[in-house]
């Protein structure tokens, strides 16, 4: 278990962490979403020990992990753009991490072939994607008890995504992995993701199971005969957006306390519609202010 209490992290005079608090359960799969800039990135890579916390502390299980040995070796980040010089090819990206972790040789090659890479080829000289599928194939056969990922499917066909999918899957059953996954794609996180943590202006500002977050909210498409003036709509959104006579809203309000907050601008129909993941975000973000 991950438990991130008070956390403080800036550059210069730049703070990017204030007062963060997290806890991430074993055996799950957490999605880290947030704009650009929020910070995910230096929280996952503070989460690893890789940057030291002006205050605060990270606590994995039952240990600090900040120059803990024991706690990083249990740990695999696989940042947005890995490094390797440019010798590097997945033979010697192989030998390098088989130094500092147990990586399963067989599995490895056989993600590599699976994925058409060529083991004795250039890095330098790969696409992105193939560049990414390298290092998520090392990934897995690392099999590692906390597997960090910045920007996850960025650079992946629909394939390697559903491949990878698969595999995290996998990782948590066969071996009680935690998976902590920062991606720009709501829609990618939604149908793998256990819970998630919404990270904006240096904190936290949603957090929790991801199945009983989104029970918790409804989104309603309302129809007028007129356009309505956003001013003259009950304060009972999380989100509004509106088209001609149509309004949708978030809201966490029930469909019959929704139409009797309606009752007096007469509205022609009311449908409620699934909500997603992105859609939860963009309601929380908007109803938080957190966009401007």
């Amino acid at each position: 278990m991950i438990s991130i209490e008070h956390l403080h992290k800036s550059f210069g005079e730049k703070t990017v962490l204030s007062d963060l608090n997290l806890k991430i359960n074993d055996g799950e799969v957490l999605g880290l979403v947030g704009i650009n800039g929020a910070g995910k990135s230096t929280l996952l890579r503070t989460l690893c020990g890789i940057y030291k916390a002006d205050a605060g502390s990270i606590i994995v299980d039952g240990e600090e992990s900040y120059e803990n040995i024991n706690v990083k070796k249990e740990f695999f980040f696989l940042p947005d753009e890995p490094f390797y010089d440019q010798h590097s090819t997945p033979i010697t990206i192989f030998n390098l991490f088989n130094t500092q972790y147990n990586v399963d040789e067989d599995k490895y090659y056989n993600y590599l072939n699976y994925f058409k890479i060529d083991k004795k080829g250039k890095l330098n000289k790969f696409s992105k994607g193939m560049k990414r599928q390298t290092f998520i194939s090392l990934a897995l056969a690392i099999h590692p008890k906390y597997l960090v990922l910045d920007e996850a499917f960025d650079g992946l066909d629909p394939l390697a995504r559903l491949m990878f999918k698969k595999e995290i899957v996998d990782l948590i059953s066969d071996y009680n992995a935690t998976v902590i996954i920062s991606s720009h794609s709501l829609r990618e996180l939604e149908d793998i993701c256990d819970s998630f943590a919404i990270l904006d202006k240096n904190n936290i500002v949603s957090s929790g199971n991801l199945t009983d977050k989104l029970s918790e909210l409804h989104k309603y498409q309302i129809g007028f005969k007129e356009k309505i003036d956003k001013e003259t709509f009950p304060k009972i959104y999380k989100s509004y957006s509106e088209s001609g006579r149509v309004i949708k809203i978030v809201s966490s309000s029930t469909l019959d306390e929704l139409e009797k907050a309606l009752v007096q601008l007469n509205p022609l129909f009311i449908d409620e519609l699934p909500i997603d993941f992105e859609e939860m975000f963009e309601a929380v973000v908007e109803e938080g202010g957190y966009l401007k």
